[in-house]
């Protein structure tokens, strides 16, 4: 799975692609329809990548990364992000057993799913992740 590009950025719904950078900061382009492209001052928002956000688990981290693939490899089915609190718990027990029920809130379990949702229909899943750079 390749998330490389891919970004949260704080204050702001959705998911969107790096696609470049100038002087004001960096330039992002949203994955939902209408594509509107923006630009981010890093010293007023924060932006973190898809493949670098972890969920607390009980052990150890979760990487995000694993998670969105367990959710692909059960079928890609997951419950509308506006669901009960206990059916998304339940969903998100499956796919992410180990998680800190504690520390995982029911919102972090809907932008979740949102992001899935997202990112479902592109072709990140087939992709290879780039080797990192040493």
């Amino acid at each position: 799975m390749n998330l490389r590009g891919l970004v949260s950025v704080t204050g702001k719904p959705g998911l969107f692609k790096l696609i470049g950078q100038n002087k004001g900061g960096f330039v992002l382009e949203s994955l939902d329809a209408a594509k509107v492209k923006s630009v981010v001052n890093l010293s007023t928002t924060k932006m973190a990548t898809l493949e670098d956000i972890t969920i607390y688990g009980e052990d150890d981290e979760i990487r995000l990364m694993d998670v969105l693939e367990t959710i692909k490899t059960n079928g890609g089915n997951t419950p509308d992000p506006k669901a009960d609190g206990d059916t998304l718990r339940n969903f998100f027990r499956e796919v992410a057993p180990n998680h800190d029920e504690s520390r995982v809130y029911t919102s972090d379990i809907k932008k979740i799913i949102s992001w899935y949702n997202i990112i479902k229909e592109l072709p990140l899943f087939d992709e290879e992740a780039p080797e990192p750079i040493a």
